[in-house]
C-alpha cells in the first residue's frame, strides 16, 4: 500500500487528490495539511511513501517544507513531489535542490498522476521528465561544481548519471547501454550513494551542476 501525505492550501484541490487517490485499491491518503509547517510536522507523524506538495504555500512553503523532510533522517523513506501550477517554474529548480524527488504540474490528467504517485513511490525514474529537463536547462545558472566530485564514479556509473540527466528510466538505460535493467540500477544505485544524493532528482541536479550534463541551448521557434 503506497502512503501519501497531501500538503495544499487549497481544501478543493485536496479534496479533489484525496478522492482520485483514495478510490485505488494500492493507494491511501494517510493524512493532509494546509501549509508546509503542518506538512512537516504530519509527514513525521505518519511517514508516509510520498509527500505530495504544493510549491507555494503561506507561512512555510513548498521548498523550506521539502527541505525539512528532506533532512530528517526518519523521514528517508518519504518521497516528496512538487505540485506546481506551471510546468516551468523556477520555485521548483529550488525544491529539486531541497531534496525533492520530481515535481506534478497540477493539471495533469488523472492517469498520468496516477501512474507518476506509483513511479514516486518506487523511486524509480523522475517523474514528467521531459518538463524537469527543460526546467533544469533553463535555471542552473550556478557556478559548477568541480568535477573531481565525479571522479570517485566509474566509467559505467558516469554513463548511468549521464542517461538519469537525460530523464531515461532504468529500462531505458538498460536499453541504451546494453545491460540488464538490474545492473542499470546497480550503476545508478552506487552513483547515488558515492555522492551522496537523496535521489535520482539530486543526481540530475548534481550532473548539471558539475558540467557533466550541458545545459542546451534555447529552441527558437
Amino acid at each position: 500500500m503506497i502512503r501519501v501525505l497531501l500538503v495544499d492550501d487549497q481544501p478543493l484541490i485536496r479534496s479533489g487528490f484525496r478522492a482520485l487517490l483514495d478510490a485505488e485499491d494500492d493507494i491511501e491518503v494517510v493524512a493532509e495539511a494546509a501549509n508546509g509547517a503542518e506538512g512537516v510536522a504530519r509527514a513525521r507523524e505518519h511517514r508516509p511513501d510520498i509527500a505530495l506538495v504544493d510549491v507555494q504555500m503561506p507561512e512555510v512553503d513548498g521548498i523550506e517544507a521539502t527541505r525539512r523532510i528532506a533532512a530528517d533522517p526518519d523521514l528517508a523513506g518519504t518521497h516528496v513531489v512538487i505540485l506546481t501550477n506551471y510546468g516551468l517554474d523556477e520555485y521548483v529548480f529550488h525544491a529539486l535542490k531541497a531534496g525533492a524527488a520530481g515535481f506534478l504540474v497540477k493539471d495533469v490528467q488523472p492517469e498520468d498522476f496516477l501512474h507518476a504517485v506509483r513511479v514516486a513511490a518506487r523511486g524509480d525514474a523522475l517523474l514528467a521528465p521531459s518538463i524537469t529537463r527543460r526546467l533544469i536547462d533553463r535555471y542552473v545558472s550556478q557556478p559548477p561544481r568541480p568535477k573531481q566530485c565525479l571522479d570517485q564514479l566509474t566509467n559505467r556509473e558516469r554513463e548511468a548519471l549521464v542517461l538519469v540527466a537525460r530523464g531515461l528510466s532504468n529500462d531505458e538505460i538498460a536499453a541504451t547501454m546494453v545491460i540488464s535493467p538490474l545492473t542499470a540500477k546497480t550503476h545508478v544505485n552506487r552513483a547515488m550513494a558515492k555522492l551522496h544524493a537523496r535521489d535520482r532528482a539530486q543526481l540530475v541536479v548534481i550532473a548539471y551542476e558539475s558540467g557533466l550534463v550541458v545545459p542546451q541551448a534555447p529552441e527558437r521557434g
